[in-house]
């Protein structure tokens, strides 16, 4: 690895980071920063992280250096200083080209869309860059797809370098580029801007107001302003919603959000993650309903949900509510109420989940969720749950389903009893209907009500085969405690505490052995010759799973033997290269 660049990363947030530069007590340099370019005034140098210059030979040859003092382990001297040859660059357009001389490869990596196709080179595993540089990022922001492409191979090849693309930020955009993993920004379009008498803000470029200077400590400003918002947002989690917001200067910006959306939606939960210190997920906008925790959830409900045991025979749809989870709203009190067993599947119909099981109404991101609230639903949210319910009904047995969402259902096969009728959910003629049609199940098709301890296992269970895909570790156990954070129990010992507020268990030392014996937690591997100690870095792991989920917990095993728990702090495609801590230790044997 690298070593002339010291940094770690301070606060995570998808592809976004904050790294800290220098020294990691005292970081001289947070990103995302500026890096100057030679069209930069003296002033602006002096404001930037690093400093870009560049040769008009053929190829160009680039060097990027810092009057900070970034070089470890002392950090008592200015520096570094790195060099790179760019190669031979062909517009993006062009495929199957091959441009023939590459660019160097080290501490600074140019790379372009022709390059990231055809040069081996960049596979080489002993390639650990301070700084890439993609070279093309204008040309490829012209392309559909092709921007986000090549950002997301870079930030997966090369998880611990600091990514440019030069030319393409500025304070318009930097949430949104941000938000795809971009660390350094130049100033090339503020300039470009003030060339033509516009300031470049967080909003686009407009004309100054009357006595408002047009130069360039006025452009800093505002980019400064849209440095510290991005900064901000990373650190508590909302940097989506503030994308979303910015990708609205321009049709490009929406594009290349969609592009990026579908890009990760394809690749299996590649940005997913436990919550951690954030109290709620907002999807405030129709373009929301594309974010990645969504496509998740929907994809789990239609492919691998399993109702608990004993419960598909009578479905209960209802509405949604504000507070989360559902159950303690005054709504819920009151259905709940009017229904009178717990032996009937009660699902919450919403929006963009679809649909959310009363069983894993505590589970990330279904009990910490944010929507507004019209009354009326689009063609695409009636769609997704139209869906998500007949998934629902073909997989398991039910025969009667009690409808008081108040949408218009309809499944062949089977009775559906509409019990709004129009009325709104808790008027008292809908829930005098619930509770009829609930007996009327009752009746007619053997609804049995469950003890307390069996409800809170079955959603235990459920919550765990969310989560692990399985639920083996829960055999034998029992629950003790009360809400919210209940006990569970093996062989008189307790092995594991619920937290609604991390929407996770959190297990003791006893539960090492079941958790390892039923194959849940994700395995890390770690050198046969450390006594481990304490946290995990890459010095001391043999071998991982690269579908580490960020604050996901994780099985620590050495010579084929579990040895302890460890959470997680950076998700695992990060792994393979980024510097500092990866994982913390929770338990040890």
């Amino acid at each position: 690895m690298a070593e002339g660049l010291g940094r770690t990363v301070l606060f995570r947030h998808r592809y976004a980071r904050i790294w800290g530069l220098g020294n990691r007590s005292s970081p001289a340099v947070h990103t995302p920063a500026f890096i100057s370019t030679e069209g930069d005034d003296e002033a602006c140098r002096e404001l930037a992280a690093f400093h870009c210059t560049q040769t008009r030979t053929i190829p160009a040859k680039i060097t990027v250096s810092t009057h900070h003092q970034l070089i470890p382990p002392k950090f008592d001297c200015p520096g570094p200083s790195m060099e790179a040859s760019i190669g031979h660059v062909l517009p993006p357009s062009l495929d199957e080209a091959n441009a023939g001389e590459s660019a160097d490869t080290g501490d600074l990596l140019p790379v372009s869309w022709q390059r990231l196709h055809h040069d081996s080179d960049l596979l080489d595993e002993d390639l650990y860059p301070n700084i890439v540089v993609l070279v093309d990022a204008v040309q490829l922001a012209a392309q559909p797809g092709k921007l986000v492409k090549a950002i997301q191979t870079l930030k997966h090849r090369f998880p611990g370098a600091l990514l440019w693309t030069p030319g393409l930020g500025g304070p318009d955009n930097l949430a949104v580029l941000a938000w795809f993993g971009v660390d350094l920004f130049d100033t090339t379009r503020v300039r470009l801007c003030l060339s033509t008498g516009h300031l470049l803000t967080s909003y686009g470029p407009r004309l100054p107001l009357a006595g408002e200077t047009c130069n360039m400590d006025a452009a800093l400003h505002h980019y400064h302003q849209a440095i510290r918002t991005v900064q901000s947002a990373i650190k508590s989690g909302t940097l989506r919603r503030i994308a979303q917001q910015q990708s609205l200067n321009s049709p490009r910006l929406v594009e290349h959000m969609r592009h990026f959306d579908a890009l990760t939606n394809s690749q299996k939960d590649v940005l997913r993650s436990h919550p951690s210190g954030i109290d709620t997920i907002e999807f405030m906008s129709q373009e929301s309903h594309l974010d990645a925790e969504v496509s998740a959830w929907v994809k789990f409900m239609q492919e691998r949900y399993t109702v608990p045991e004993g419960l598909d025979n009578t479905l209960v749809l209802l509405p949604c509510s504000d507070r989360k989870p559902y159950r303690l709203s005054k709504s819920h009190r009151k259905f709940i109420e009017a229904i009178g067993t717990n032996g009937c599947h009660e699902v919450m119909v919403t929006s963009p989940l679809g649909i959310v099981p009363r069983d894993l109404e505590d589970v990330w991101p279904a009990g910490f969720y944010d929507i507004p609230v019209t009354g009326d639903w689009t063609q695409d949210e009636l769609s997704r749950i139209h869906s998500m319910i007949g998934s629902l009904v073909e997989h398991h047995n039910y025969q009667c389903i009690v409808n008081h969402s108040g949408l218009d259902i309809h499944i062949d096969g089977i009775d559906v009893i509409d019990t709004r009728k129009g009325d709104s959910s808790g008027s008292s003629e809908s829930l005098k209907r619930l509770k009829e049609a609930v007996n009327y199940a009752k009746q007619n098709h053997h609804i049995h009500r469950r003890k307390g301890e069996v409800v809170n296992m079955d959603r235990f269970k459920s919550i765990s085969r969310y989560l692990y895909g399985r639920d083996g570790w829960l055999d034998g156990c029992r629950i003790r405690g009360k809400p919210p954070r209940w006990k569970i129990e093996k062989d008189g010992k307790q092995i594991a505490l619920w937290f609604f507020d991390r929407a996770g268990f959190s297990f003791s030392k006893e539960a090492i052995l079941p958790l390892y014996e039923n194959d849940i937690l994700p395995k890390v591997h770690i050198r046969s010759d450390i006594k481990w100690k304490g946290d995990l870095h890459l010095g001391i792991i043999d071998s991982y799973g690269e579908d580490i989920q960020r604050a996901q917990d994780l099985m620590v095993v050495q010579d084929g033997k579990p040895v302890g728990l460890a959470r997680s702090i950076a998700p695992g495609w990060e792994w393979s290269g980024t510097p500092g801590l990866l994982a913390k230790m929770h338990q040890k044997r």
